[in-house]
């Protein structure tokens, strides 16, 4: 997206989408129940690229501006800037039929003008501060009077603004330790002055001005806000000073906020009154951007969903040329651009071999080769060749989504079918039994195998650990129907981590030996290059109960890290932990009936070499 686009950072305030850096905090989403709501993450990769642009305008007024790859969610889920019905670019796209969720465009911050610093200190310290003096006589002196200021906010962010503007309008102050920590209540610090013409300018500085600036406006609603204000969903300020109350209620008035005025405490001698803000989520965020207060846990919207009021209809979407574009890569997968949910993705290290970024590119640059089975049958009938085992596939599954339609991987099969070049294919997907006669065919030759992961049986994990792939029920029918047809088939239980799903090998070899199953595989969680954080992070969101327990047992495997590239152990860990769960893999094979091993041996005996024929498969 374009590099002014703000972003929603976890402090509830924003920043432009070129600003943002590895290792801030943003907020994402994460599905829970009928609702996706909002989490924090944190960034874990920042690129950007120069390619064609995009202007998305949506009903609201909002302006978007984007690469055509780039997703968006929508009420019909996640849908490219740009995309065909057909053909090469078929994807689900754009249209003005669309509704983006998300809660609206952002409002710009407030300019922290003279005006807006008075505004500020005469909300926090009309709100929170001590400001007073008292005349008495005092034997020995013409007067006793004593003048005092205070200021003594629970957050220090408060403080620190205000003594910040305070000192910026010529007033000194000294710190001191309002309150020491005590049983669950934190240190309390505060800034008080004592002398005369400080306490005098003080009171010249919050006092009610005759015109009220819109910059004045905003900083005394987040002064007031961080004073006696609270957000749990519902954006509240209290106080017992109708005055006060009134001018909050005139100030909202002038920024166009609804809101309402209720009373708590009614028993009280002086009942407190209650500000509250309508609109939801869309202007609760409003008026924090608009005024920007201090405090940022009172900011706080994680686990709030995603749903709004807002006119997010597409109304057009127009090309704009090649401009510079950035995105990022977070630990949910998305992230919060101008308001709405804006898709990007998990980083995968061998796309960084490539050259390409382990972030958007992995999501939205599928390399495919179309060619592969043409290139395939070159290489097999050049007289260098000489038959071995070839791998469906070390790096990406050979039938996730996109070869329902390219079809690729069934290509290649009859080109290898033709040829009996045996092959070994490693795949979660039920797709694979598409396939059935091609791998069958080359079964009779000693010359297939195929082995299907299988992680859990756990479907609400497998969810969480696995998307967009075959559920344990279809993944062990897969298994079922390849062995029926004569297909050597096993079962490859990785990853394997230690403390979520290292109990299950017991019912998961089990179960894949009842569907016919007869060789197993079993590879602990390995964490290489961008995964490790990655990684983390969606323990963090997923499984924060058990996240360090999951670390600390895959560092005890991997010799204190999270990751162990030697060749001799990567594939294995070491330890005492490592150890337990090869023993526990092989007593659950020796009871389930399943020989422990990769693959049984492929033969290359059948292998002919066919030239330019083109032989009927069944030769």
């Amino acid at each position: 997206m374009s590099g002014d686009t703000p972003i929603l950072m976890a402090d509830g305030t924003t920043k432009r989408l070129e600003d943002v850096r590895v290792g801030d905090e943003v907020y994402g989403t994460v599905r829970h129940g009928a609702y996706r709501r909002y989490t924090r993450t944190r960034v874990l990769d920042h690129w950007d690229v120069v390619k064609q642009a995009y202007r998305v305008t949506l009903a609201d007024g909002a302006v978007l501006v984007a690469g055509g790859d780039h997703r968006f969610l929508t009420e019909r889920g996640w849908k490219f800037v740009t995309g065909a019905m057909g053909g090469e670019w078929r994807r689900p796209y754009l249209t003005p039929r669309n509704r983006l969720m998300g809660t609206g465009a952002f409002s710009a911050p407030p300019i922290k003008d003279g005006d807006y610093r008075k505004g500020y200190l005469c909300g926090i310290i009309r709100g929170d501060g001590h400001l007073a003096s008292y005349e008495y006589e005092r034997a020995g002196r013409v007067h006793g009077n004593v003048h005092q200021f205070r200021l003594a906010p629970a957050d220090e962010e408060a403080l620190h603004r205000a003594d910040k503007y305070l000192s910026s309008l010529e007033v000194s102050t000294q710190h001191f330790m309002f309150q020491t920590a005590i049983a669950n209540r934190r240190d309390m610090r505060a800034i008080r002055t004592s002398a005369r013409a400080q306490v005098d300018l003080i009171r010249k500085i919050i006092a009610w001005p005759l015109t009220l600036s819109d910059s004045w406006i905003k900083g005394f609603l987040a002064g007031v806000f961080d004073a006696e204000g609270g957000y749990t969903g519902s954006l509240r300020i209290y106080n017992t000073d109708q005055q006060i109350i009134d001018r909050i209620s005139d100030c909202l008035d002038r920024l166009g906020f609804a809101h309402v005025i209720e009373c708590a405490g009614k028993k009280r001698t002086k009942p407190v009154r209650v500000v509250r803000l309508l609109g939801g989520l869309r202007e609760h965020l409003r008026f924090f951007h608009t005024t920007d207060p201090a405090i940022s846990r009172k900011r706080d919207i994680e686990g709030l969903a995603v749903k709004s009021n807002a006119d997010l209809r597409v109304v057009s979407i127009e090309p704009l040329g090649a401009m510079r574009l950035f995105d990022i890569t977070t630990g949910t997968g998305d992230f919060v651009a101008d308001g709405v949910i804006s898709h990007n993705c998990y980083a995968r290290p061998t796309h960084e071999y490539l050259g390409l970024s382990a972030g958007l590119d992995f999501e939205t640059r599928v390399l495919v080769k179309e060619d592969a089975p043409a290139l395939l049958r070159s290489e097999l009938s050049s007289p260098r060749w000489r038959p071995e085992v070839l791998s469906m596939s070390g790096v990406t599954d050979p039938y996730q989504p996109v070869e329902r339609r390219l079809r690729l991987t069934r290509r290649c099969l009859e080109v290898l079918a033709e040829f009996r070049n045996p092959v070994a294919v490693v795949t979660k997907n039920h797709l694979v039994t598409r396939d059935a006669d091609l791998l069958a065919e080359l079964a009779r030759h000693g010359a297939a195998a195929v082995a299907v992961s299988l992680t859990t049986l756990d479907e609400d994990l497998r969810r969480l650990m696995e998307p967009r792939t075959s559920n344990p029920r279809r993944r062990l029918d897969a298994i079922a129907k390849l062995s029926k047809a004569g297909v050597p088939v096993g079962v490859m239980t990785a990853p394997v981590i230690p403390g979520l799903n290292d109990h299950e090998l017991p019912r998961l070899l089990s179960a894949a030996a009842e569907a016919g199953a007869t060789f197993a595989g079993c590879v602990p969680v390995r964490l290489p290059g961008a995964v490790a954080p990655l990684f983390e992070d969606w323990l963090s969101r997923h499984f924060p109960d058990r996240k360090e327990k999951v670390l600390r047992r895959i560092r005890s495997m991997r010799d204190g890290d999270l990751n162990d590239p030697r060749f001799g152990s990567r594939m294995r860990g070491e330890g005492l932990y490592a150890s337990h769960i090869a023993r526990l893999f092989e007593i659950s094979c020796r009871r389930a009936g399943i020989e422990p091993g990769r693959f049984p041996a492929l033969s290359t005996a059948a292998f002919r070499r066919c030239g330019g024929r083109q032989p009927s498969l069944f030769d």
